[in-house]
């Protein structure tokens, strides 16, 4: 017998100057997810964009403040489902798999469903991209817990508490690392599903920018570093500034132990100034590691608030 239960599900699709290909994604999930409600959220684009949104029957709205980080945000604040489904308005992803997404998250009470992208289109991916995934999702794995293989995948399946408790800092294409990092610092149950990913169609044209984008990526790790593992970060510093100062040291200490004299008086001074940088890095490091605390501990109650998907509901 099924539980009367069911699972809204809500389709998001973040838009910026797509309109060769938004239609077809929009019909295609409107076809493998008949009941679900499609969003179309249009960044400012220049041409029919939402024009074709409209007609393939998608809800349309409007952000402002430009970039893709700013759209999902506004996403997830305005948009109430169950289940979200988020994937980019570029026809490149494969709307047959989101079916076997959501069924895996509910079976498996999953907070997200990330789809890793698979292709032998060697156009699929731009000069350039494929490497820099690699690089950057190791960067992750690195500092945060090796969970994925492609972080920076555009389609993505969430638990309504994964998109309730998620701050959404991040500005443009960086998101995705921000997504990535928010599951893996809560420790949230997750699950990476292999989906075959295709080459953009005649007239559609990439947004992302392979080494600009790329930078501000790693930027953004750098950012998630500092701000959610502050004493590692800053013991780092604490390190260097205290292997640095050991090495200028060397000299003056041993002309101290030959002669019993400190000749090179600025040497001494830089040594103990950098010592002492160190020291307060290292202080700084403890003292926000504090804080971190309480503010992991914050975000892990709005988690909880929410309940978990249950392998009971029936997605509609």
């Amino acid at each position: 017998m099924q539980n009367p239960i069911s699972a809204k599900v809500a389709v998001l699709i973040p838009c910026y100057n797509e309109e060769a290909t938004v239609a077809s994604v929009i019909l295609d999930f409107a076809a493998h997810l008949p009941d679900a409600s499609i969003h179309v959220f249009d960044n400012n684009s220049s041409d029919y964009t939402t024009t074709r949104a409209r007609e393939a029957g998608a809800a349309v709205r409007h952000v402002d403040y430009q970039g893709k980080g700013n759209v999902v945000r506004r996403m997830f604040a305005d948009i109430d489902a169950d289940i979200y489904v988020l994937v980019d308005g570029d026809g490149t992803y494969d709307a047959s798999d989101a079916p076997n997404f959501i069924a895996r998250l509910l079976a498996e009470d999953l907070d997200m469903v990330v789809g890793a992208r698979t292709s032998d289109e060697e156009s699929a991916y731009r000069r350039g991209h494929r490497f820099g995934n690699v690089m950057l999702t190791s960067v992750v794995a690195r500092i945060f817990g090796n969970s994925f293989s492609d972080m920076l995948s555009g389609y993505r399946v969430f638990s309504r508490r994964f998109v309730k408790s998620f701050p959404a800092h991040s500005g443009g294409f960086e998101i995705e690392t921000e997504l990535t990092v928010h599951a893996l610092e809560l420790r949230m149950a997750v699950a990476e599903i292999a989906t075959a990913y295709k080459s953009r169609p005649e007239g559609s044209a990439s947004k992302l920018n392979t080494y600009s984008d790329g930078f501000r990526i790693l930027l953004m790790i750098l950012r998630l570093f500092k701000t959610e593992k502050p004493l590692l970060f800053f013991s780092l510093g604490f390190a260097i500034c205290t292997l640095a100062s050991m090495i200028l040291a060397i000299p003056v200490f041993e002309t101290y132990v030959q002669t019993g004299l400190v000749p090179r008086f600025p040497t001494a001074l830089l040594c103990a100034a950098i010592m002492l940088f160190g020291t307060l890095l290292l202080v700084c490091g403890l003292v926000l590691d504090t804080v971190t605390r309480g503010r992991a501990e914050a975000k892990r109650l709005a988690y909880l608030r929410v309940p978990a998907p249950s392998n009971t509901h029936q997605f509609r």
